[in-house]
């Protein structure tokens, strides 16, 4: 995984200099994201199985919502795959994702560079931000072309008697992040003042 996003990486840094322009990158990448952004969805079997000590419910939410944004806004609705928004949130998911894999990866050899560790619990502090504000720019972008095609809605009659409106289920969507958004943020502060705070408190001690 921390080879995937480099990739993407790399991708995106190609892509800007042989276009000399940052807009429509996503097409460059399209493939890796959404091979190696699904493939997150086996951090919920791992969590759950008790192979990482990590929240399953906070797991679940930060994977899901972007296999989501990956597949079900951004793949669905062609249409905003040219917004900057798009770019946004793929280069905060492309550095967040390059310093937690390589924090797993050097923490399974058991020689974790401060260096990481400290990227790891203090960007985060703009890269979620900006990571969320990119994923709900895209959602809203979306909204007009999802209620103009009527994109996986389902209307009545029908001979399951059941309706579902995507446009709205959108909405709900991006109503969810209002109180989920600061509770991941402020678990992750939290877990940046114990990791860090004892990382400190273990050097002094040497």
């Amino acid at each position: 995984m921390t080879a995937g996003w480099l990739v993407i990486a790399v991708g995106l840094v190609r892509a800007y200099l042989a276009k000399g322009s940052y807009h429509s990158l996503y097409y460059s990448i399209e493939k890796p994201l959404k091979f190696f952004q699904t493939g997150a969805l086996l951090e919920i079997l791992h969590c759950a199985l008790g192979i990482v000590p990590s929240s399953v419910v906070l797991t679940a939410f930060q994977v899901m919502s972007r296999v989501f944004l990956t597949w079900a806004v951004t793949h669905s609705v062609k249409e905003v795959q040219t917004e900057d928004s798009v770019l946004l949130f793929v280069v905060a998911w492309t550095i967040t994702e390059i310093i937690r894999y390589s924090f797993y990866t050097f923490s399974l050899l058991n020689h974790l560079p401060y260096l990481i560790k400290w990227a790891r619990y203090t960007l985060f502090i703009v890269l979620y931000p900006m990571g969320v504000s990119g994923e709900l720019l895209t959602i809203y972008a979306a909204l007009p072309f999802v209620r103009q095609s009527g994109l996986y809605s389902i209307s009545l009659p029908n001979k399951y008697n059941f309706s579902f409106d995507y446009y709205t289920f959108l909405i709900l969507v991006m109503i969810s992040y209002i109180p989920i958004f600061p509770q991941l943020y402020f678990h992750m502060l939290h877990q940046r003042r114990k990791v860090l705070s004892h990382t400190e408190e273990h050097k002094k001690s040497e």
